[in-house]
């Protein structure tokens, strides 16, 4: 079991350098409450002590639905020392998208609706940055500071579709050498 662990921080520290912070990383993540379709609220701040990720997304999107199932897989591998959070758009998802989503892909995360407000505070949204690759997933440590985030991008491939998501977070876990 010691082997394990320790083969999997090694191989966690050599991919730390290939998935280094994007560029809308190390900043305090924008404080926010949002509805789920019971019009339950979720406020970042309530989740301050555990890692959260933050995943934009649509439900009419392969990509996320993909990507859906990876976060399912953390959610059970991390339980909860992890919260997880899905966002949607009005535009672009409503109500019945979303309960349908949720009930033919197993999720079980929340999944929260965004007029756009957040996104935007996110993702640094601005007249001459209007789009994003979705799904767009935000990592932010325990004291509520962004470390990572990472675009459906071919340069994030592993995070997107393989284990290297397992491995950031384990290295957020990971105690810190005093």
């Amino acid at each position: 079991m010691r082997n394990v662990f320790l083969f999997t921080l090694l191989l966690a520290a050599m991919l730390a350098p290939a998935y280094g912070a994007g560029e809308l990383s190390n900043r305090r993540a924008p404080g926010f409450s949002l509805p789920d379709s019971t019009l339950k609220q979720y406020d970042v701040q309530d989740f301050r002590g555990k890692i959260v990720l933050i995943d934009f997304m649509m439900t009419n999107c392969p990509h996320c639905q993909a990507f859906s199932k990876i976060l399912e897989q953390i959610k059970a591998r991390f339980g909860d020392n992890v919260m997880i959070l899905e966002v949607v758009n009005y535009a672009s998802d409503n109500a019945s998208t979303v309960a349908e989503y949720i009930k033919t892909s197993h999720v079980s995360v929340p999944v929260l609706f965004d007029c756009g407000q957040m996104a935007a505070s996110y993702l640094k949204l601005t007249s001459s940055r209007r789009s994003i690759d979705l799904p767009h997933v935000f990592l932010i440590d325990r004291r509520g500071i962004i470390r990572n985030d990472y675009a459906n991008t071919e340069a994030n491939k592993a995070i997107f579709e393989g284990a290297a998501l397992g491995f950031e977070i384990e290295r957020m876990l990971a105690p810190k050498d005093k």
